[in-house]
């Protein structure tokens, strides 16, 4: 019963979550990974791989592919804490996405056979489900999509674009938020998983004393952006106070996904995610 719990209340988070979007300012590439900025730490590993929001619908870039995160922490003893997830993605012509990941809750449910769980966002119907496979259930967050020119609406931003920018500019750095300094760079282009993804470094300093530390902080984040994909293919993220963390996509196909894998199975309960997502136009209706 307490594992049904708290499914069901990963499930509702989920939901809203996957129906907020991301907000302004998000850098190109970011919006297909569920959870921006610095990643949370080893605890936190479910949603660390969830994909497809609605702020950054793709289309006519169909692909699979598993998405795998792999966290490690070094205790102050030399201990290390290993993590790793893998989830299934897929994304079809018309933007629609799912993914599928199995609960790993690191020992908070008693209960190991836990089930796994499915998300699709459909931007053709506007509606996300978050669904529990095990319990054949399904919540359902509905919204009204958003025009051109409105928050949430209109094309992507042209990563391309901001990579070339980049690069012409050279090596940035500034001041960030509360004296932290910045420094942005091109890493050039690669190919991973026989995708050609440009690389970009971007690296922040807290200076000694500024959260009662002795030593200056450094992190380093990395991300890899596939053009022809339009997905990021490689996110590396370092932090002395957390660990490092890894996710990239792998055994990429780029065919087209079965239709079916876009619609909830007849014999699913549906029931209505209740509240107000941010930013996205009309309500979801009440709970029933």
């Amino acid at each position: 019963m307490r594992t049904n719990r708290i499914v069901t209340g990963i499930l509702l988070l989920a939901v809203v979550g996957f129906a907020q979007g991301p907000g302004p300012g998000r850098g190109p590439g970011r919006g297909e990974w569920m959870g921006y900025g610095p990643p949370p730490g080893p605890g936190a590993r479910f949603l660390g791989a969830e994909a497809g929001m609605p702020g950054r619908v793709v289309k006519n870039a169909p692909y699979a592919a598993d998405m795998v995160t792999e966290s490690t922490q070094t205790l102050a003893d030399g201990n290390h804490i290993r993590q790793s997830t893998t989830a299934k993605f897929y994304r079809d012509s018309e933007g629609r996405t799912r993914s599928e990941q199995s609960v790993n809750l690191n020992g908070l449910a008693a209960n190991g056979n836990l089930p796994q769980l499915v998300f699709i966002h459909d931007p053709v119907a506007g509606a996300t489900y978050a669904m529990n496979a095990q319990e054949r259930t399904a919540t359902k967050s509905t919204w009204t999509p958003r025009g051109p020119g409105m928050r949430g609406g209109g094309p992507p931003p042209d990563p391309t674009q901001a990579q070339a920018g980049a690069s012409r500019r050279g090596p940035g750095k500034g001041p960030g938020p509360n004296g932290r300094n910045m420094k942005t760079e091109s890493l050039g282009r690669q190919t991973i998983e026989g995708l050609q993804a440009d690389g970009t470094r971007i690296t922040m300093s807290i200076p000694a004393g500024q959260m009662g530390n002795e030593l200056p902080i450094q992190i380093v984040t990395e991300r890899w952006y596939s053009a022809d994909l339009q997905a990021e293919v490689l996110y590396k993220h370092s932090d002395p106070r957390m660990g490092e963390t890894v996710r990239r996509l792998a055994n990429v196909s780029r065919g087209e996904p079965a239709r079916t894998l876009f619609d909830v199975p007849a014999d699913y309960k549906v029931t209505e995610a209740a509240g107000r997502p941010r930013g996205l136009g009309t309500a979801p209706a009440a709970a029933k």
